[in-house]
């Protein structure tokens, strides 16, 4: 009887991290990425209930030193707020309360979360010259801001559990 009852385990999507890089500008050091990824069955569902979806990247910028621990130097995180509002049928984020766009479609807005504009994670004074750091960077579905009945339900779902692994490179400012 248990074998003929067709429930098959459920994996937790991931999210890969497809470009990482920083750039040195006039107002400091802007993170570039892009992600590649796609909302399961079940977070579409509750996103289209009037549910909001928080994607939070992280960011952590070390450097190496021969006496002590490794100095963090940079560590910041951005959130992206997806929602869906019933009565205009239209999608909407909003970056870390700041950006606040309306899409059409959860494709138009997906695309915004999977290549979010550049942001400065660091002041031009915050980074040695000639100094090599240690960069990790990784995007997760933050559960914590969600509503408190959902929070409980993502701790025993898998659907709820969407997150990339930290990546890391090495960044040297000129």
């Amino acid at each position: 009887m248990l074998m003929c009852s067709g429930v098959l385990p459920a994996h937790a999507a991931e999210i890969t991290i497809s470009q990482a890089s920083i750039e040195a500008g006039d107002e400091g050091y802007r993170l570039s990425l892009a992600y590649s990824f796609e909302l399961n069955r079940g977070l579409e569902d509750a996103l289209s209930r009037g549910v909001p979806l928080y994607f939070t990247t992280e960011v952590q910028m070390t450097r190496r030193r021969w006496y002590w621990f490794d100095e963090t130097s940079v560590s910041a995180t951005r959130t992206v707020r997806l929602s869906y509002n019933v009565l205009t049928r239209q999608y909407h984020t909003a970056i870390s309360g700041q950006l606040q766009q309306s899409f059409p479609s959860l494709e138009d807005a997906m695309a915004l979360i999977r290549r979010p504009p550049r942001w400065i994670i660091a002041d031009n004074n915050t980074l040695k010259s000639g100094d090599a750091y240690s960069v990790g960077v990784r995007m997760r579905l933050d559960v914590a801001q969600l509503p408190k009945p959902f929070q409980v339900n993502a701790l025993n779902n898998s659907d709820w559990r969407l997150s990339s692994d930290w990546i890391e490179f090495t960044y040297k400012p000129e």
